[in-house]
This record gives structure tokens, C-alpha cells and sequence, in this order.
């Protein structure tokens, strides 16, 4: 038989993983200062070289810029998993996939960092469901 206790709690764990699965914005707060520290090392280490200290990138070299409308030109309305999966797949030149996933989750925060998204409480996931969650959207809703 079921106490109220163990009814209440289930309910709780289904709320809370239907609130974990429920389509999030670049502007809830989705990475941490910590982790756009951390991903502004790996920044400076594997990016800085062709996209620039300044996330600015070279239009004669074809390298995009990273920053302001550059940047969401390019990713307004497509999820954080898009630009992992795009980052991963291309990054960095001399070495496409080289970086570890957490390497990659963190440089993707300190991008979310320089374009001006607000930080939050949690990391940014390492999980490319929840990833695939979270909607860059270049005006807050």
C-alpha cells in the first residue's frame, strides 16, 4: 500500500524531470561564472588564435565571429546542442573533436558569457539531450 509520503515524493521526482526536459532560453541562466572562466582558458588555449581575443574572427579568413550579432546572426532560435555539435564537429582547426566534452560545454559557456546571457547556479550540461533543450534566442522572452 502506498503512503501519501512516497505518493507526494513520486510526484514531486515526475514534476521535477518534466521541468528538467522543458524547453529552456540562453537567458534562464544556464552555465555558471565558474564554468565561463574555466572555458575562457580553454578559449585562450584553442580558439583566440583564428576567432581573436575579442571573439571578433577575420571576415578576409572566413573565420566567423563569435560575438554580438556575428554570433546570433548565425545561432538565434537553434538549440546549445547545434552549436556543441558544430563546435565538436569543426573545432578546432588544426584539430577537429581534440577537446574533451567538458572542454568544449565550457568554451560554449564563456561564448553565453561574452554575448551577454546571464549566468546561473548549475553548469551547463555535458548531456546533449539537455542541450538540445536550451534555445539561444538573441531577445529575452
Amino acid at each position: 500500500m502506498f503512503t501519501l509520503g512516497a505518493v507526494l515524493a513520486a510526484l514531486i521526482r515526475v514534476g521535477a524531470a518534466q521541468e528538467s526536459s522543458a524547453p529552456r532560453s540562453v537567458w534562464d541562466g544556464v552555465y555558471t561564472e565558474d564554468q565561463a572562466r574555466r572555458g575562457e582558458t580553454q578559449y585562450g588555449r584553442n580558439c583566440q588564435a583564428c576567432h581573436g581575443a575579442d571573439l571578433s574572427g577575420n571576415p578576409v579568413d572566413e573565420v566567423p565571429s563569435l560575438a554580438w550579432d556575428g554570433f546570433l546572426t548565425q545561432w538565434n532560435n537553434r538549440t546549445v546542442k547545434d552549436l556543441f555539435d558544430t563546435v565538436k564537429r569543426s573545432m578546432p582547426k588544426d584539430n577537429p573533436g581534440g577537446l574533451n566534452a567538458r572542454a568544449y560545454v565550457d568554451v560554449i559557456a564563456y561564448l553565453l558569457q561574452s554575448n551577454k546571457f546571464p549566468s546561473g547556479s548549475r553548469d551547463l550540461s555535458l548531456n546533449t539531450d539537455a542541450l538540445a533543450q536550451i534555445v539561444i534566442e538573441k531577445n529575452k522572452k
